[in-house]
């Protein structure tokens, strides 16, 4: 019988197509993949992230919801992102601290070692963006999370990461001293309720024990922002500021009375808030 050579020939052309095809494919996502803005960061974690969660993003004058997004508890309850026990005093949102305004506030934890300070997740949420930079010669890392909610947090001044967050932070840029510049995650990766962030905190060479922390209800502009005074001379913030809430009413259980009690971390401004009543 002879051999239909022909056909054995028109397979051989379509199989070397294929391959060429595919390998074209291969580069071009490889090169699709060095070619990302300098102010996102793939976290290499897509297999964390869900299509089908609610995500939030600043348009440039307030923030905006992908799709209709789960309520939040009523009443707002946070567990607090430490333990509250070992804290020594409280930096109330809302207040000048030097020459800054700052719409977060922070726990201190005097007489703690940095490695004694465990941060966690307060909610489900996801890793919104963060940024590693030096100061006073220490490495400190940045990180905000968003609930599909609507709630923001954002925790600074972290020391020592857990595995899964040394990952993420790997694929930041480099640190420079002072430039606490963001980078967003796209995709967002997700983090759990419990879920360890950071196994010490503050700064280890000047016993500086302690981390900024900061609660942002995206779904409304706060009562502050009522104020045309205030609006005005916060006007530059759109991200931030019109959204910051006094995370202290806010701390489930015994968190919130004891944040309360403990005196306030800045000894210029007390406990005097644009948030907190």
């Amino acid at each position: 019988m002879r051999k239909n050579t022909q056909g054995f020939a028109h397979v051989l052309i379509f199989v070397v197509v294929l391959v060429v095809a595919v390998a074209g494919v291969a580069a071009w996502k490889v090169i699709g993949s060095e070619n990302k803005s300098e102010n996102s960061v793939d976290p290499g974690t897509t297999e964390q992230s869900s299509e089908s969660s609610i995500s939030w993003s600043m348009d440039g004058s307030e923030w905006k919801a992908s799709g209709t997004p789960p309520d939040c508890d009523d009443p707002l309850s946070i567990p607090s992102p430490a333990d509250i026990t070992k804290a020594t005093a409280v930096l109330y949102p809302g207040q000048y601290r030097g020459t800054d305004y700052k719409p977060h506030g922070g726990l201190r934890f005097d007489g703690s070692a940095n490695e004694d300070i465990t941060v966690t997740a307060p909610q489900d949420a996801e890793v919104y963006k963060a940024s590693r930079y030096y100061e006073q010669g220490e490495v400190q890392y940045l990180f905000a999370f968003i609930a599909p909610c609507g709630i923001m947090y954002k925790f600074d001044h972290l020391l020592t990461l857990s595995a899964d967050f040394q990952e993420l932070a790997n694929k930041l840029p480099e640190p420079s001293d002072g430039d606490s510049r963001t980078t967003d995650f796209v995709p967002r990766p997700l983090v759990k309720a419990g879920d360890v962030i950071a196994t010490a905190v503050g700064f280890k060479n000047t016993d500086n024990v302690g981390f900024d922390f900061g609660v942002y209800d995206l779904r409304s502009k706060n009562a502050a922002y009522e104020s045309d005074s205030w609006k005005a001379e916060h006007q530059d913030d759109n991200e931030y500021a019109p959204y910051a809430i006094c995370w202290l009413d806010y701390l489930a259980g015994d968190a919130k009375s004891i944040a309360k009690s403990l005196p306030a971390g800045d000894g210029v401004n007390g406990k005097t808030s644009d948030y907190c009543d």
